[in-house]
């Protein structure tokens, strides 16, 4: 027994201290990224790599450098690191799937996003669209297909037509009819306390803009739980949704709220909360996901609005 015990015991000693690294491996490259040290960033990949291997979160932190690359600039180490995601998250999903482990997903859909983005800000605008679309149709069905729409959304849905809202169950208000009115789509969830630091924003431009036509929408989706992370049927679901717009949304009393997992694919739906302005042609005129401040978000209502009077 005691032999056994020493066993373990030594067992913890050899894997605690990994464990710990890898909790806080993306942690630390960010960290460093955030420092604009890309080196130091890359060095803390490289040494863990040489004790763990590559792991899912070897992969996720090893995008951070291709992401933190490009955002310095620097084209040729972003293609790098993403490409060297790419390749090696691929490998990894020949013996796993990519639902098994989020740094997986985390680390494939940066990689995509960063050489699509690379191309865009590189005046490859044409490119970066026919890439995404190309991984959209490769990766449909798997968790990265909306974070793969949302950054085709961000480089193309501006000036085109808004996709039309297909769901089937509806919360709050009646389904206004959108044709011909400036609409601002508000898209949120039900466990996303950023959307629910939105909503007093919204809820002032509709009364303010409300007279002058402005509609406001909250399409939602399922994510099979309920508080706590519980799992719940999509009826129980549906009812917890209910009840959090009541509570937390209840300063939006005109909010008509869709549900429907196909809009939310559709829309891009990766990022919560996600601000959809649409104007009376029904052309999208603002696609942003995260929070806009007010003094952020009303020149574009403005705008919106005003184009009645221009015709």
């Amino acid at each position: 027994m005691r032999t056994v015990r020493l066993m373990l015991l030594a067992a913890v000693v050899v894997f605690a201290p990994a464990l710990a690294s890898a909790q806080t491996l993306v942690r630390d490259v960010r960290a460093a990224i955030a420092r604009n040290d890309i080196p130091g960033g890359a060095a803390l990949v490289t040494s863990y790599r040489a004790t763990s291997g590559t792991t899912p979160e070897a992969l996720a932190a090893l995008s951070w450098l291709g992401r933190g690359a490009l955002a310095g600039k620097d084209y040729d180490t972003a293609e790098r690191y993403a490409r060297d995601t790419e390749r090696l998250t691929l490998e990894t999903l020949k013996t796993r799937p990519m639902a098994s482990d989020p740094n997986l997903a985390v680390a494939l859909g940066a990689a995509l996003e960063t050489q699509a983005k690379l191309l865009a800000e590189t005046g490859q605008r044409a490119s970066a669209v026919a890439y995404l679309r190309t991984q959209i149709t490769k990766y449909r069905n798997t968790p990265i297909h909306m974070r793969l729409t949302k950054n085709l959304n961000l480089i193309s849905l501006a000036g085109q037509t808004a996709p039309r809202l297909t769901a089937k169950e509806f919360l709050g208000p009646r389904m206004p009819d959108m044709t011909g009115k400036p609409v601002l789509m508000f898209f949120w969830a039900h466990w996303c306390p950023d959307c629910k630091n939105q909503a007093p924003i919204v809820a002032e431009l509709e009364r303010d803009y409300r007279a002058k036509g402005l509609l406001v929408v909250g399409p939602t989706k399922h994510y099979g739980y309920v508080a706590g992370g519980a799992p719940a049927t999509p009826a129980q679901e549906l009812a917890h949704i209910d009840t959090v717009r009541k509570q937390s949304y209840n300063m939006l009393p005109n909010m008509a709220v869709p549900v429907s997992d196909e809009d939310a694919v559709e829309y891009g739906m990766d990022a919560t909360p996600t601000i959809v302005l649409v104007d009376r042609a029904g052309k999208v005129r603002l696609f942003h996901p995260g929070n806009m401040t007010r003094a952020e978000l009303e020149p574009h209502i403005q705008a919106l609005i005003g184009e009645a009077g221009t015709r």
